[in-house]
């Protein structure tokens, strides 16, 4: 499996269709996921297939209706840039060289908390994923921090745009917008797959504390039926069904029922993110906690993502 990952990788490099490269990384990030499942990491494994071959290959396809589809030939040797990736990976090598071995029971990860978490986790959330339990609850202050981060990267795609209200519809419907709408296998095979990715996003949002899933998983569906549907459509027809102006309260709102949940934990007297206070006993205080904290990220992460596409479809091609 990690040679096949080693020569998709190679061919990536070596390929000068930017579309070709493009399929080949989602077909990278799809091997990824299954050795993730190899090694027990079902959550990481959807988020790798959720992000990887889902989401960033829609955002690359929906770039290169922008830029073209070929790579453009240098005459320059890119050897400053070829030697700092070599370095920088000789570097990633040699930190490796004093982690212990897979499976290791004397690993850091497996004597300090991780013990912990598994013996008392389900206990004291009444979450039986304990990976929802640890991101949501146990480590509550790092999620947040990385939904700041979405936020932020959200916003920074559409200050480097250098549009004036980027992202709001006023470039769609233009000669050059991207759509597919000519294609009626790929109308029909839209109509018949989206309301199922919606589907399936609502069951891994509502069940992510008994199964694999959560908030970023949910988001990422819910943004890639749209991001599908706009793709195929046009970023004008999905304008339709959600204006920039409801994309950037949903942002906002996702990060602010976030940290809002936070905030009232401290109105009830606990700390911030403590979310036994919210009901009668601990346990099901932490699940209305969790599932609050989990929806906020849900709404955050699609909201985003389909701003991010949508700012770039609604450019007009040059």
């Amino acid at each position: 499996m990690l040679a096949f990952l080693l020569v998709i990788a190679v061919t990536i490099v070596l390929q000068h269709s930017l579309i070709a490269a493009t399929m080949l990384a989602g077909f990278f990030s799809l091997l990824m996921a299954l050795v993730f499942v190899l090694l027990d990491a079902v959550d990481v494994a959807f988020a790798e297939a959720a992000v990887g071959a889902g989401i960033t290959a829609m955002l690359l396809l929906g770039t290169l209706g922008l830029v073209g589809a070929d790579e453009r030939v240098t005459r320059r040797r890119p050897w400053l840039p070829l030697a700092v990736t070599f370095a920088a990976a000789a570097m990633l090598v040699y930190g490796t060289l004093d982690l212990p071995l897979l499976g290791d029971p004397q690993a850091p990860a497996y004597t300090h908390v991780a013990p912990y978490y598994l013996e008392f986790g389900a206990i004291e959330t009444g979450v039986p994923n304990f990976v929802t339990a640890v991101l949501a609850s146990y480590r509550g202050y790092d999620t947040l921090g990385e939904l700041f981060v979405i936020l932020t990267a959200g916003l920074g795609v559409l200050a480097m745009l250098g549009l004036r209200g980027a992202g709001s519809g006023s470039h769609a419907g233009g000669e050059g917008e991207i759509s597919m709408t000519h294609h009626p296998i790929l109308r029909v095979i839209a109509k018949l797959l989206i309301p199922f990715i919606l589907l399936f996003a609502l069951y891994v949002q509502f069940h992510g504390e008994s199964g694999p899933g959560g908030g970023f998983q949910a988001g990422v569906l819910f943004a890639a039926a749209f991001i599908l549907y706009a793709m195929v459509y046009g970023a004008s027809n999905a304008r339709r069904v959600v204006s920039a102006p409801m994309l950037y309260m949903l942002m906002a709102a996702g990060v602010l029922l976030y940290a809002g949940t936070g905030l009232a934990s401290l109105w009830y007297g606990a700390n911030f993110l403590d979310y036994g206070v919210f009901a009668g006993d601990f346990v099901s205080g932490q699940l209305v906690g969790i599932f609050l904290v989990e929806l906020g990220v849900g709404i955050a992460v699609a909201a985003t993502m389909i701003t991010i596409y949508l700012a770039f479809a609604e450019r007009r091609v040059e």
